[in-house]
């Protein structure tokens, strides 16, 4: 039975909140609009405050928030601040908040899973990850909705609230089958680490192709930028030679260490190399990839929109943005008619056998 569904789209997201509204809308052949207004407010010291502009009351409470989109930015003491993730995740728990218990059901959707490259104890370090996800428990949060987790195990921090993980293979690699050929005979799939693994894996799968791994010896005596740096990429996998290459990750922060994995491939005689991520951060920004495209290193990336890309990277010739509106639509509608969403997880897009 479905209840009364309520999408609360942060700022961080209002291009993509408004997709998954329309989409919302087709599913149900409704014209309801399904997003309750906020306002959201900063004080030039950098405190902020959430405002619902609508009552919320006895509503099933979806809040989708890109908690990585780095170009919100608000006058902070008289100068231009860029919104951090932190700040982000704020605002978050101010939404919360502002419902005062009001809600019948809230989930948040956070399609990039805030804190979860922290989401491990190797040391005298923080867990900001599991943290996190106990802060939206203790607020009053049902279910958590994310996208590729760097680690799903850390949902066992809330062992008794949901957590959905899904993966959006299956619109990249359909994407990537309406622009590119494909010759099952000659193609690998690449992990870029054994981190990566189950990730090459479950594509492979799909495709029904062989997997190649990397493997990345590094120098544990120093520590660069937070990590040990990389000495060398061992490759362990069949012969490369005349072989398409599709690299697959769950992101793509500075990019060095693909580009990396590039160059071996490309030494090993791979013909074309691709990269599939779910989310492309370009942290250290395009230029390594703008000279390495110029070089022939790669084909294109395929990522996709749950989260922020700016306008340079969508122009250029070598970056696919994969719209994953839809899929996040049926996600919500299902979880709002208490459905089954097991298909919704692993569904996979058939390869015709003749490729």
């Amino acid at each position: 039975m479905k209840k009364d569904l309520c999408l609360i789209v942060m700022d961080n997201c209002k291009e993509f909140g408004m997709k998954v509204n329309k989409h919302l809308q087709k599913i149900r052949h409704s014209q309801d609009d399904y997003i309750l207004p906020i306002e959201s407010v900063r004080f030039s010291d950098g405190e902020g405050k959430v405002k619902l502009l609508e009552s919320i009351r006895g509503k099933d409470v979806y809040i989708i928030s890109d908690t990585h989109n780095y170009s919100i930015t608000y006058q902070m003491y008289g100068k231009e601040h860029m919104m951090s993730p932190d700040e982000h995740f704020q605002d978050i728990k101010r939404t919360i908040l502002a419902m005062m218990g009001h809600a019948k059901r809230i989930s948040v959707v956070m399609p990039f899973l805030y804190e979860s490259r922290q989401h491990r104890r190797k040391s005298r370090e923080s867990l900001d990850c599991a943290l996190a996800l106990q802060e939206l428990k203790a607020l009053g949060v049902d279910t958590i909705i994310t996208f590729d987790a760097h680690d799903p195990n850390v949902q066992n921090a809330i062992p008794n609230m949901a957590f959905d993980n899904f993966f959006p293979t299956n619109d990249i690699l359909k994407t990537f089958l309406k622009n590119e050929d494909i010759d099952k005979e000659n193609t690998l799939v690449i992990s870029p680490d054994a981190g990566a693994m189950d990730r090459a894996r479950y594509l492979a799968d799909i495709i029904k192709v062989d997997v190649g791994l990397f493997y990345k010896r590094r120098d544990l005596s120093k520590v660069v930028n937070g990590s040990n740096p990389i000495e060398a990429h061992e490759y362990l996998g069949k012969d490369l030679e005349g072989k398409t290459a599709i690299v697959v990750d769950d992101m793509i922060a500075s990019g060095k260490s693909l580009i990396d994995v590039a160059e071996e491939l490309k030494k090993r005689g791979a013909k074309k190399v691709y990269f599939f991520a779910t989310f492309a951060l370009f942290t250290n920004g395009p230029d390594i990839f703008i000279k390495s495209h110029k070089e022939k290193l790669f084909e294109k990336i395929y990522s996709t929109n749950l989260t922020y890309t700016p306008q340079d990277i969508l122009k250029e010739d070598w970056f696919i943005s994969v719209d994953c509106s839809t899929f996040l639509a049926e996600i919500i509608d299902d979880n709002n008619s208490d459905k089954s969403i097991s298909e919704l997880i692993v569904k996979k897009t058939p390869i015709p056998s003749n490729k």
